[in-house]
């Protein structure tokens, strides 16, 4: 049996009910988390590559007990709903947060290679800048200010560390592409170097904060585009290994990343994105 990466660990997953998020909150109890905090705005599965109908907290009490999953209706917008998350995790986690994943993210096509008409940076900007950015910046930036506050309580643990965050950016974080996204990309580029800032910022204080960059993975969230031949096409043609990726294989560079195999790596961006960006 592969040992538990994440043993006795408590962790909060945001948008946790659905693909990536869920993929991320079953391998942490998979590794051995004593709780995983489900965040989210929902309960239930969202319809995606497979149809789910058990809620992840639930699906985490089956397999490993009622005591490790709960589920908090959370708004990663709302500065109130996420530090009551947080404070959640403390309170069921007897004082202590180990790590934080803030999984989110508002796509609405957000590539032109879709059938939905393509936006140039001059037509979207005013109102997809705003959006996207209370989603997919602020959302980490007070996923960052509230777990960091809560880190900064903390003894150190036995591996001398305070706290891991792992922040959800993307490829498109780290380089553009055609077709009208630059509102996505200029969220999710902030979301890269806020976590580079953050992890300088606090280095010294032993909090690590890293990001994961998926590539084209098929979810929820990216049902229209893999479910158009035509983009589908476009896409997987930017990336080397020729195929969709799934959310199990971007899960495990979450787990790398808040366990203390990477226990010297911190204000990363680490892409999973099947060759994508070596190809660019």
């Amino acid at each position: 049996m592969a040992a538990l990466r994440l043993a006795g660990k408590i962790a909060i997953v945001t948008g946790a009910s659905s693909g990536l998020g869920r993929a991320i909150a079953l391998a942490y109890a998979g590794h051995g988390t004593r709780l995983v905090v489900c965040a989210d705005l929902q309960e239930n599965p969202r319809s995606g590559v497979v149809q789910e109908s058990v809620p992840t907290h639930e699906l985490i009490r089956q397999r490993h007990g009622k005591a490790r999953a709960v589920f908090t209706k959370t708004d990663v917008s709302k500065s109130h709903d996420v530090e009551a998350c947080v404070n959640e995790a403390v309170d069921r986690g007897h004082g202590r947060l180990d790590m934080q994943v803030f999984m989110v993210l508002e796509i609405r096509c957000y590539s032109g290679l879709t059938c939905v008409k393509a936006w140039s940076t001059t037509l979207v900007w005013a109102s997809g800048i705003r959006r996207r950015g209370n989603v997919n910046l602020r959302g980490v930036f007070l996923g960052c200010k509230y777990a960091c506050a809560q880190f900064l309580k903390q003894d150190l643990d036995w591996n001398g560390r305070r706290g891991w965050i792992v922040n959800t950016a993307s490829i498109l974080g780290l380089v553009g592409i055609s077709g009208g996204a630059a509102a996505y990309c200029a969220s999710k580029g902030a979301v890269v170097n806020l976590t580079k800032q953050v992890a300088v910022d606090y280095a010294k204080d032993r909090i690590h904060c890293n990001a994961l960059c998926p590539g084209f993975t098929k979810s929820a969230m990216t049902k229209v585009l893999y479910e158009d031949e035509a983009v589908s096409a476009d896409l997987m043609a930017m990336t080397p290994w020729g195929e969709w990726g799934n959310v199990d294989d971007v899960a495990k560079g979450a787990v790398f990343l808040a366990s203390d195999d990477a226990a010297w790596v911190t204000g990363v961006p680490l892409p999973v994105d099947g060759g994508c960006l070596a190809g660019q």
